[in-house]
């Protein structure tokens, strides 16, 4: 798959399109013809059969959609801009001779220019009318076969991206608006369920959760904070802008990437017309998509989708970290596996994370307009590591003119300078709202709606007062959240009971010390006969859901119960009463060692390390006995081992002070005189008694020093002894700690109060 980007017919310069898995980056100031190359790229692409989802910020992409293979001027007519004066014919004869002449030195024909005008361009404009609308804010659909870990960085995405509509900045991990919306948006999509604003909205004031983390709710964001989040959220709703972001196609990069037969689908995402908040929610929001679609695709290392940014300025910034941030350095860290290649445009390298320059292996760099952007391309080129000579790749960037690039590839030997090829498309510059409009062609009105509407096929049936909950059934709305999921259709008019039920649940334990209340709520259909908690569908609705009035035109099914019978209700509430004991219980973990049990909603870890801190103490007040019986024993051996220790320093004083006494008397004085018979008998007595005294301080010094040592051994065995039962007792409490098993905390018939049950009819297809 190669790619003609540049040079002449005789001598193209060459890529090969696989090789932008490992994504790119093109580089240049305003006027070095950085945009006509990034059209080029996208061209090759779709030439190649590959497709293009394209974020434009500047409204020039859409010129993809103008590529004549005719070559003729009443093709190029419409677009065209002649001068004041100037024949707008005879203008548009000129551009198509001046394309057909480009096109030929760059050797690109017709055959090749009908395989890229056959592509299917679309340009999407969301938040406005003038090309084809993209509802970012109406439906907000789970992702679709996506795992846990898509579905949770979308998440964050998009409610970053709806925070910072609401001019709310936020950080994903730390701030608790974030991480509730988060936390809802995330729960609802695991559960396969729809969102829109106003949902999100209504569950932010009253969430349909108790805890965060391990603080409660309102702990963690207390319900004034939750208030004044939701009303900023619905100043987004409120505002004249929302109905745009509403209006549209969904989201759907399966649909909008798809080939029309063997047409390679190129998706133009134009952000030009908005503002940079609503520029970050917009591409936030896709390239969040483009995380999760990738994520879906089997590994290949061929280029599958390209992805092109063709400014790329505060969307992916070396220091701040707008929503749009993390999605595209996740793209640049894994789309390669899934053949995702992205090409980032910019016109200052300053502009781009390190990271994001760090994974590009392809570099097309044009002219730039200081020597530190230069310095900082080199530097990013240096990290991606290769044999590169930057001096000579410093001094041609330095030399080069308009349209002229030096394209630098991990893959390939050496860089090469080249001028781009001549653009199949006509590049006539920022498309106008009447160009956007032109190129999506008209839009069917919808039919009106039909002012009459026919007589129900029975009446609405009454349920007794006494039976139900209410006199009159109610009528479940179009927008509850909860419909799609029981088989309804907002748009229905054709009427079926079911049964809404609401009940108020007590889990209590004295000796478990358990009091939990919560509430169980579940719509049945079809309507059953006797209420099986099984057969309902747990769904979060309340009072907001259901209004008194049928749709206009509806038709109603006939109950194939008595719903005008009291006694089927009250059959019914007995049913639901006896399932819900029978089948409802709390599971907390108890520790019998401790005489511990876990709180609802704290985790097995989180219970064991409470348990620890209790074994810890516990094995202090033991620690805390153990010091006192051994104080005393402890206490006497020390006090004998410094009595030993004073007699020895003593005795070794008294041995030296003799000694040095017999060194001054003269070594052997005895043995001369007695030998030389100098002295009399009191003097041999006398020196006799010395030599005598020394020897036996010796004896007593080393009586003196072995008890020292036996006292010492005494001590180190007391230690021993300290030693084994401490072992003991912390043992023994870790074992304690650790004890711990899964209990059951059930319900009795009081603990059950069935607070709603009624007849409500439901729009169907």
């Amino acid at each position: 798959m190669r790619w003609h980007l540049g040079g002449s017919a005789d001598d193209p310069v060459e890529i090969d399109g696989d090789d932008l898995t490992t994504h790119g980056v093109v580089v240049g100031m305003t006027g070095s013809g950085k945009t006509g190359l990034g059209i080029i790229c996208l061209e090759e692409a779709l030439s190649s059969g590959v497709p293009v989802l394209a974020i434009d910020p500047k409204g020039d992409i859409g010129n993809l959609a103008l590529v004549f293979p005719e070559l003729s001027s009443e093709d190029f007519e419409p677009w065209v801009d002649p001068a004041p004066g100037e024949d707008r014919a005879e203008v548009a004869a000129a551009t198509a001779a001046l394309w057909a002449s480009g096109l030929e030195r760059s050797g690109v024909d017709r055959e090749r220019m009908e395989a890229v005008a056959g592509a299917e361009v679309v340009i999407y404009t969301p938040g406005s009318a003038a090309g084809t609308p993209l509802g970012l804010l109406g439906s907000m659909a789970p992702p679709v076969d996506a795992d846990a870990e898509s579905i949770r960085d979308e998440a964050r995405a998009l409610v970053s991206s709806i925070l910072l509509l609401a001019d709310i900045e936020a950080d994903p991990v730390a701030d608790p608006a974030h991480v509730l919306l988060a936390t809802l948006v995330e729960s609802a999509w695991l559960a396969g369920e729809t969102l829109d604003l106003e949902a999100l909205i209504a569950r932010t004031l009253d969430p349909p959760i108790r805890k965060l983390g391990v603080f409660e709710l309102d702990r963690f964001i207390s319900p004034q904070d939750r208030e004044a989040l939701a009303m900023r959220l619905n100043a987004v709703v409120a505002s004249p802008t929302a109905a745009a972001w509403r209006e549209g196609e969904a989201l759907d990069l399966d649909r909008m990437l798809a080939p029309t037969g063997d047409r390679p689908a190129a998706a133009v995402i134009s952000v030009a017309h908005l503002d940079d908040a609503s520029r970050q929610f917009v591409v936030a929001t896709v390239m969040a998509k483009a995380v999760s679609w990738a994520r879906r695709q089997p590994g290949t290392d061929r280029l599958r989708l390209l992805i092109y940014m063709d400014e790329v300025f505060g969307f992916a910034p070396p220091t701040a970290n707008p929503p749009s941030k993390q999605p595209i350095l996740t793209l640049l860290k894994q789309g390669r596996a899934h053949g995702v290649g992205l090409l980032l445009a910019t016109q200052n390298p300053m502009d781009l994370d390190y990271k994001a320059m760090s994974n590009a292996g392809t570099w097309m760099i044009g002219r730039l307009q200081t020597e530190r952007d230069q310095a900082r391309i080199l530097e990013g080129m240096a990290s991606v590591g290769g044999d590169v000579d930057l001096a000579d790749l410093s001094a041609r960037i330095s030399g080069l003119e308009k349209r002229e690039f030096v394209l630098h590839a991990t893959r390939s030997d050496e860089p090469v300078q080249f001028s781009t090829r001549w653009a199949m498309s006509y590049l006539a510059g920022p498309l106008s709202r009447e160009g956007l409009e032109r190129l999506r062609g008209p839009v069917e009105p919808e039919p009106p709606a039909s002012r009459t509407a026919p007589e129900p096929a029975v009446d609405v049936v009454a349920v007794a007062p006494a039976a139900a909950d209410s006199a009159n059934p109610g009528y479940a709305r179009a927008g509850a959240p909860w419909l799609p999921l029981v088989g309804g259709d907002p748009s229905g008019t054709r009427l079926e009971p079911a049964v809404v039920a609401r009940v108020d649940l007590r889990f209590d334990d004295r000796y478990a010390e358990v009091d939990h209340a919560e509430e169980w709520e579940a719509v049945f259909h079809p309507l059953p006969k006797a209420l099986d908690p099984g057969l309902g569908l747990a769904v979060d609705h309340d009072d907001r859901d259901f209004g008194d009035s049928p749709p206009s035109g509806a038709t109603f099914e006939l109950p194939d119960q008595p719903v005008a019978d009291g006694t089927y209700w009250r059959n019914l509430r007995t049913s639901i009463t006896n399932a819900l004991v029978a089948e409802r219980s709390v599971s907390v973990w108890k520790n019998p060692d401790l005489k511990l049990y876990s709180r609802l909603g704290e985790s097995r870890d989180d219970f064991l390390a409470r348990c620890g801190d209790v074994a810890a103490a516990g094995a202090d007040a033991d620690l805390a006995k153990l010091k006192d019986r051994y104080e005393t024993k402890v206490r006497t051996a020390q006090d004998r081992l410094r009595t030993a220790e004073s007699k020895a320093d003593t005795l070794a004083i008294d041995l030296r002070a003799d000694r040095q006494d017999e060194m001054v008397g003269g070594v052997g004085d005895l043995l001369g005189a007695f030998a030389g018979g100098r002295s009399s008998s009191a003097g041999l007595r006398r020196i006799a008694r010395r030599r005598a005294e020394i020897d036996r301080t010796e004896v007593r010094l080393a009586e003196a020093e072995a008890s020292v040592v036996a006292r010492m051994e005494a001590i180190a065995a007391i230690e021993t002894d300290l030693a084994t039962d401490v072992e003991h007792i912390t043992d023994e409490w870790a074992l304690k700690a650790e004890a711990i098993e899964e209990v059951e905390i059930g319900l009795e018939k009081s603990d059950v109060r069935v607070t709603e049950l009624r007849l409500v009819w439901l729009p169907m297809a």
